[in-house]
């Protein structure tokens, strides 16, 4: 079967923190709408999929133009929720899971990823990692780093600051939570069971290296901000209207 790649973009409505959380209007859109303008400007996604089980998300969706897939109520995480998509798409040899809470994603990180598995026909999983921005935030457990070997595959991913720091400066990792999948690897990856070091984490990604499955971490140079809180989405409409505005004065300039 030739290469083809689906983005999936996983929405829920119940956040614990933010209820209503894809439908939170940042710069005058829905933050899903940003998360889907630029999955789409990804030039390497033969498909673009809004995946969620609550139809206010799918309503507001179609409106602005995205394909939608209503799933299941009873997933757990974004990772079961695309993969129920996936395994009612057989036509994709692969997938790429975007955060529904990140309006920032870089659609060149999406490209890079595609291009990274088609490249290594053997690689199952990807995601991408960058340093990060401000050293306080290494010992956030909010953060997840991880650490990698000589050739860029992750060793392990956690919640504290790794490795250990005995008095030399480290370049301190964030993972960034976009994955890349074959579709076998993510439908076989949500039939796993849950093991010790995913429960300790709760981290899933922890479940794939627990069954040696090898996971290609990309560093960038820096990375999208999730949305986690509302102040969370007041920081990214700052930057969105920043850029914004800026765009504008260029296009002034080149006009005049």
């Amino acid at each position: 079967m030739p290469f083809s790649a689906v983005g999936i973009i996983p929405a829920r409505w119940g956040s614990t923190r933010f209820p209503g959380k894809p439908l939170h209007v940042i710069a005058g859109k829905p933050l899903l709408q940003h998360v889907w303008e630029r999955s789409c400007r990804a030039k390497t996604l033969d498909q673009v999929i809004v995946a969620t089980d609550d139809m206010r998300i799918a309503e507001a969706a179609f409106v602005f133009g995205a394909e939608v897939a209503l799933t299941s109520r009873q997933h757990l995480s974004g990772t079961a929720r695309a993969a129920e998509v996936a395994a009612k798409a057989p036509s994709f040899t692969h997938v790429i899971n975007v955060q529904g809470d990140e309006p920032l994603i870089e659609p060149a990180l999406i490209d890079r990823l595609v291009r990274e598995l088609k490249r290594d026909p053997a690689l199952q999983m990807v995601t991408a990692a960058h340093p990060f921005e401000h050293k306080t935030d290494v010992a956030s457990p909010h953060q997840v780093k991880v650490v990698l070997d000589g050739r860029k595959n992750a060793l392990y991913f956690s919640r504290s600051a790794i490795p250990f720091i005995g008095g030399s400066e480290f370049p301190h990792l964030r993972h960034q939570g976009i994955y890349g999948y074959t579709r076998d690897l993510l439908l076989r990856l949500v039939r796993w069971r849950t093991g010790p070091l995913e429960r300790a984490e709760s981290l899933e990604q922890l479940r794939a290296l627990e069954n040696r499955v090898t996971i290609r971490v990309l560093v960038t140079g820096s990375g999208s901000p999730g949305v986690d809180t509302p102040a969370d989405a007041e920081a990214v409409e700052q930057q969105l209207l920043s850029a914004a505005s800026s765009a504008r004065r260029k296009k002034r300039s080149h006009a005049q």
